[in-house]
This record gives C-alpha cells, sequence and structure tokens, in this order.
C-alpha cells in the first residue's frame, strides 16, 4: 500500500487528501489587528460562498495559528468572551511582575 493511501472501513483503498485545499473565493470585508505584549491579533471579517466568518489569526515571531467563527456564531462568542472580561475583572490582583507593562497606547481621536 502506498503511503498516502488508507483501507477505509469495507477494505477499498482510497487516497488521502494531498493537503491542497481547492480555491474558494473568498471576499475581505474588514480587518483590524491589535498588538498585546509579543502577539499580534488579526480580526479580518470575511465572506465566501458559504456566507460571512471572523478568521482570527495570532502571530507570534512569524509563527501563525488561526480560528474561524462562523458569522452565525459570533453573538455567542461575543457573550462568551463578556464573561471571561467579567471574570478577569473580578479576579484578585495579581502580585507585580519583574518586568513594567508598558504604558497603554493613545485613546484613537474621533
Amino acid at each position: 500500500m502506498i503511503s498516502n493511501e488508507r483501507r477505509s472501513f469495507s477494505g477499498q483503498r482510497y487516497h488521502a487528501p494531498s493537503g491542497h485545499k481547492p480555491h474558494v473565493d473568498e471576499k475581505t470585508l474588514k480587518t483590524e489587528s491589535i498588538q498585546i505584549e509579543r502577539k499580534t491579533f488579526v480580526f479580518t471579517l470575511r465572506e465566501n460562498p458559504r456566507g460571512p466568518f471572523l478568521r482570527i489569526t495570532e502571530d507570534v515571531g512569524g509563527r501563525r495559528d488561526n480560528i474561524i467563527v462562523p458569522a452565525t456564531g459570533l453573538p455567542e462568542f461575543h457573550r462568551v468572551l463578556g464573561t471571561m472580561i467579567q471574570a478577569v475583572a473580578e479576579l484578585p490582583p495579581s502580585p507585580p511582575s519583574a518586568e513594567p507593562l508598558p504604558p497603554p497606547p493613545p485613546a484613537p481621536e474621533s
């Protein structure tokens, strides 16, 4: 058996996917990025034939990881994120770290 072939439960051979996905047309609707410590997060609202979705890319020193949230799940994602923010706000203060945090960037002018 060739290395990219597998036997199905019925015993017949099939080829495993090659890792190349077919091109899907996607349209970028909005993009924003934020820097938190050494990480850059890029939030990209995109749309493809299956519908709109949010792609969140984490870039740490050139290594990128993505999560994709379908638009239908964004309200629930927002709700859970809100509960996490509230939980952090209720934590007791942390001891001071060895490295002081940099000052926050100035607020954007309206």
